[in-house]
Parts: C-alpha cells; sequence; structure tokens
C-alpha cells in the first residue's frame, strides 16, 4: 500500500513526508538523503552564507539525488536583511522546482516563484495567513502548530485545532507541521484533512543529519518538556532547545521586555552554528527545537524513519480505523 495524497502528486514524490527548512541543518547530504527515501528534501537558503554559495549547494543535492528536492527561504525580521532577491535568482536559475517559504509578508517572493513556475510550499502558523498565502497562489500549505520548533507566531494555537480548522475552509492542499515524529500523527493528520506532513526536528535526530552526534543525543534524551520560548516580549516567538543559553536569555527579557540588544550578543547564528557543527556544545548557543523531542528514542536513516512512519500511519487506517465504523441495521 502507498499513501497517495494531493501533496505526493504535485511534488512527485512516493511519501506524503516533508523534510522543513532548518537552520545549519539543511544542507545537501540531508535534503538528498531524504528525496533519495521518498520524500521531499529541502536545502535552507539562508544557512548559506550568500547566493552563490546556494548555488553550489543546490548543485551539490543534484549530484546526490535524481529525486525532487526543494529550497527553503524565510523571511524574519533582521537587523541587516540578507538579499533575498539574489537568493530567489539563484534558486530560479538552478532550476529548482519548489521552494518551502515562511515568515511575514512573502506577497512578493510568491509572486516571483509563481511567475517562474516554481511550486510554493507556504508555511503558516495562522488560518488567516493559510487563507492569505493561498489567495496569493501557494500550492501547498504547511500549517504549523504551536508545538513546533523554530517560530510558532504569537496566537499560541496547536495542531490539534489548526489542522481541522483548515481542512474546513483550505481549497489547497495542507500538511501538518510541528511536534510530528511518529505514524500515528501522520495517519491523524490525514483524517484531519491534511495531505502529509513536515518535519524538522525528528530529521535532525537521523545518521544522515549533519550536525554533531551531541546534539542528535541530547534530542533523544530530552522530552516534550526539554524547550521553551526566546523573543517572546519581541513579538517574535521562538521555541528552543531548553539550555544554559536560553535560560540567560529568558532572565534578560524578563529585566529589559522588548529590548534586542540586550540578548543580541547571545544568540548569535555563529554559535548556533559552532554547536552543530564544530563543538556539539548543547548548552552555550540558543537553537530550536521541537517537541516532538519526547517522541524521538532512535536516530534512524532517513529511508528507516520516513517507512517506517508510512507502514504505521497504513497499519492504523487499514486495521485500527475500520473496526470502529459498525455496518450493522440501526434498530
Amino acid at each position: 500500500m502507498v499513501l497517495e495524497t494531493r501533496v505526493t502528486k504535485i511534488l512527485g514524490i512516493k511519501h506524503p513526508v516533508i523534510q522543513g527548512g532548518m537552520h545549519y541543518v539543511g544542507y545537501a547530504s540531508l535534503a538528498a538523503a531524504v528525496s533519495n527515501a521518498g520524500g521531499l528534501g529541502i536545502i535552507t537558503a539562508l544557512t548559506q552564507p550568500n547566493p552563490d554559495a546556494l548555488r553550489e549547494e543546490i548543485r551539490k543535492c543534484k549530484s546526490l539525488t535524481d529525486k525532487p528536492f526543494g529550497v527553503n527561504i524565510t523571511l524574519l525580521p533582521a537587523l541587516f536583511p540578507p538579499n533575498y532577491d539574489a537568493y530567489i535568482q539563484a534558486i530560479i536559475e538552478e532550476g529548482v522546482k519548489v521552494v518551502e517559504t515562511a515568515g511575514n509578508k512573502p506577497d512578493k517572493i510568491i509572486k516571483v516563484l509563481k511567475d517562474n513556475g516554481i511550486i510554493v510550499i507556504h508555511k503558516c502558523v495562522a488560518i488567516r495567513h493559510a487563507l492569505k498565502a493561498q489567495k496569493l497562489g501557494a500550492d501547498i500549505i504547511s500549517v504549523d502548530g504551536f508545538e513546533c520548533a523554530g517560530h510558532p507566531g504569537e496566537d499560541d494555537i496547536g495542531n490539534f485545532f489548526l489542522l481541522a480548522k483548515a481542512g474546513r475552509v483550505l481549497s489547497v492542499p495542507f500538511v501538518a507541521s510541528g511536534g510530528v515524529g511518529v505514524g500515528s500523527q501522520l495517519a491523524a493528520a490525514l483524517a484531519m484533512g491534511a495531505e502529509g506532513v513536515n518535519m524538522g526536528t525528528r530529521f535532525m535526530a537521523t545518521v544522515e543529519a549533519p550536525i554533531h552526534p551531541n546534539i542528535k543525543k541530547a534530542l533523544v534524551d530530552g522530552d516534550e518538556k526539554s524547550t521553551t520560548h526566546v523573543f517572546r516580549t519581541l513579538n517574535n516567538t521562538e521555541r528552543v532547545y531548553k539550555n544554559e543559553q536560553a535560560e540567560k536569555v529568558r532572565e534578560i527579557e524578563k529585566q529589559t521586555p522588548g529590548n534586542f540588544a540586550a540578548v543580541a550578543n547571545l544568540v548569535k547564528g555563529a554559535f548556533y552554528k559552532r554547536s552543530f557543527q564544530e563543538t556539539g556544545n548543547t548548552q552555550d548557543s540558543v537553537w530550536s527545537a521541537g517537541v516532538v523531542m519526547g517522541l524521538i528514542d532512535d536516530i534512524p536513516t532517513c529511508k528507516d524513519l520516513i517507512e517506517k512512519m508510512v507502514a504505521e500511519a497504513e497499519t492504523i487506517i487499514q486495521n485500527r480505523l475500520p473496526q470502529f465504523v459498525s455496518h450493522k441495521a440501526k434498530l
């Protein structure tokens, strides 16, 4: 049995599983591994230092897989915004067929991508944002619940509600994102109207994830209580791994709410990258992670992870759910 959905058809993939963009994780090696396993792997554009480096990463991914893959580009507040136009141009010129977008005011980027025939997956943390993205021409919506790693928005609404509401109001296909890591959740997402899942943190704890083993071990050892939020007072909430550095940021935010300058020296991307790519120190940087840690108890290959998830979902759909439907005549 194969789980065939509108998402698998649009993207040309075997399984309805997407690997979302992740800073200092979403490199060509992981994206190719996910794509080769039948999902959709995604390179994170802004992890690359410049558009030319992104071009090289895209070419590297093409050398590692002949399956579909995508690129993530996220629009977030920044003191020194990157040259988004140049990154987008690199994506277009390198012939990327799928782009995952996220962040504020995606109007311009979505239009440019659609004008160039690119499939757009837009990540949304609220139904109103999903409806707007649909109107702008997004092909697929990634519905991100409050459980997600990174930026869950400011509404604090979980996926159990968001998916049900999305199923009522969206006409384009959508996938469930945030807190997803096992096959029962894939089956549940399909039951609520979604046509697949998008996972980030779960793919960090795989053999092919290009990050330090200590980070992977922290994800296995952690649980659903091992995350916290920073930047709440800045209206730019981020769910991160609960560690010494994150607690320092939270304490400073309490003392000087809304003052990014007071915490800027603690949340540098260079620290994040150093932890993931060099030292493996889980405590001295602020890094994104989701509550799905509570469901991570191993470090499989991407192939084994995806196939196990899909098999579990298939078993639930075929064997567990039908038993609840009675064909007895009503009295």
